[in-house]
């Protein structure tokens, strides 16, 4: 695929080592005009000629052709994403990749409830049957083996694009991840850390460094970005510098969170514990490992007996929070960190207390509320939903096939933003593929790069205004989740992998 923003940068081909010098044969006159003889008599070189020379040309010539076929095998273009980051929050960068005013030219077919007051802190949830934004990030298969320790692997290069092709992404798709990372990369303080509330425009309310660059963080691990990525590349540093500032974030007993609201606290932990395992993972880097370990025991430590998380440590349940928590302790099954297998037995129970149906005419398990005592909601029956795929439904459970068909018949539109629902649905109907991934992504693909900021200070982002959740989330949020949905081609490998590698039209 090609790009108008990506600048092509030849890899040269490998060292030929052993190759050997040989000595000119000095001239050979000619034979004067009148004489019949051949200008070079080929005949009396070879036999004048010392045997070593012989020998040397032998070799010269086997070790060209054995070159030639080296140079072929290793002739390999790679795309260098020329992209920059600023040292202070809110500088402008250097126009070194203009996308503001590109126009890309796509073959879309493939390329690579009761009435409630509007949440006021997208990370507190009170007692309504609605939810605020959760960006969790879903990762791994309890009952899946296969699936864990391999489900990043889509991030890698030559995997990636085969995943794009497969499952629909665009070039549009791909060029707005690129402007949004770069909006991220700009927004960076010199400490390493991002902020929910600003200076960019529409910025939250509330101010959480730790769960801004856990956000961000995971924006730029979805696209293969790591502290171990290539040196050269302008995201790493980003990525780096973000790693060293909230790594100091964690304290001895594990905990992320500190100077925040009462209801940031575990939403920041889970959080931060999906990025940092989702790290260790990608890395395998044994520096993460013991950290990773850390977090995952706090989050172990604080699970209620009612098998769920809340606000507090080991204080009261709920389905947006508990999400959060199902998502990290998945993502740290994955990279290989222990985890205890009541810890799932129990969340089980409590996505089970939760669940609908029945009486309300549709089969129990299809649809998920914030509380017990709750109706279901679109965005928490997606995250319920997507729960179970990662404690082991299989794909042709009658409940959640009947769940599908709900967020189906709710497809997205700019008229109905939601981005906390679009991004859990996204996911559902990724690992169910099909149809109804098919019906999903076609609509998805499209809206999020037309709607996309591109030109000004905040090209890249998403404009919060208009969001279920936007006004309470800010910019930050609503980019970094749009940009989850859009690298979920190759986030994470669907779960049941029904169609892998199969062309998506």
């Amino acid at each position: 695929m090609s790009y108008s923003m990506v600048d092509l940068e030849l890899r040269p081909p490998a060292n030929l080592a052993g190759t050997a010098s040989a000595a000119v044969p000095p001239p050979v006159a000619p034979a004067p005009p009148e004489d019949d003889s051949p200008l070079v008599d080929l005949g009396d070189m070879v036999r004048e000629s010392p045997p070593w020379l012989f020998s040397a040309i032998v070799h010269m010539l086997a070790m060209i052709i054995f070159g030639l076929l080296i140079v072929n095998a290793n002739d390999e273009t790679d795309l260098l994403l020329d992209a920059g980051y600023t040292e202070d929050v809110g500088e402008a960068l250097e126009d070194d990749l203009d996308l503001a005013d590109t126009e890309f030219e796509v073959d879309e077919q493939v390329l690579t409830s009761d009435t409630l007051p509007v949440v006021e802190d997208p990370f507190a949830m009170p007692d309504v049957t609605d939810v605020a934004p959760n960006p969790v990030m879903p990762i791994g298969s309890v009952s899946m083996p296969t699936a864990i320790g391999v489900a990043l692997t889509g991030r890698e290069p030559g995997m990636k694009e085969a995943l794009l092709k497969s499952y629909g992404g665009t070039e549009k798709t791909e060029g707005a991840v690129a402007l949004g990372l770069r909006w991220l990369a700009a927004q960076q303080h010199q400490s390493g850390l991002w902020s929910l509330a600003g200076p960019y425009n529409d910025g939250s309310p509330s101010e959480n460094p730790e769960a801004a660059t856990a956000m961000a963080l995971l924006a730029f691990q979805g696209a293969g970005y790591t502290p171990m990525s290539d040196p050269q590349h302008p995201f790493t540093p980003v990525v780096r510098r973000g790693w060293n500032a909230l790594l100091k974030r964690l304290d001895s007993d594990g905990r992320f969170f500190h100077d925040v609201p009462t209801s940031h606290q575990l939403y920041t932990q889970a959080q931060c514990t999906i990025a940092l395992c989702e790290l260790y993972a990608m890395t395998g880097d044994a520096q993460y490992y013991e950290a990773a370990q850390r977090a995952v025991d706090y989050c172990v430590r604080i699970q209620t007996p009612e098998g769920g998380w809340r606000y507090e440590p080991g204080t009261d349940n709920d389905m947006s929070v508990t999400g959060w928590f199902v998502m990290a302790l998945q993502s740290a099954r994955m990279g290989g960190i222990e985890v205890p297998s009541p810890v799932f037995e129990k969340i089980e129970a409590f996505l089970d207390s939760v669940s609908r149906g029945s009486e309300a005419g549709y089969d129990v398990g299809s649809r998920y509320a914030y509380q017990p005592r709750h109706g279901a909601t679109l965005a928490l029956t997606a995250e319920g939903l997507l729960c179970r795929q990662y404690l082991g439904w299989p794909r042709d459970d009658p409940r959640l096939a009947a769940g599908v068909e709900y967020l189906i018949a709710n497809l997205p539109a700019w008229d109905k933003r939601n981005v906390y629902y679009w991004y859990y649905a996204t996911q559902v109907l990724h690992h169910m593929e099909g149809d109804a991934w098919r019906k999903w992504n076609e609509e998805m693909r499209k809206l999020l790069p037309e709607h996309q900021e591109k030109r000004g200070r905040e090209r890249g982002s998403w404009d919060p205004r208009g969001d279920r959740w936007g006004d309470a989330g800010g910019r930050l949020y609503v980019t970094c989740l749009s940009l989850y949905v859009l690298e979920v081609y190759y986030r994470h490998l669907p779960l049941y992998r029904t169609g892998l590698f199969e062309n998506v039209r």
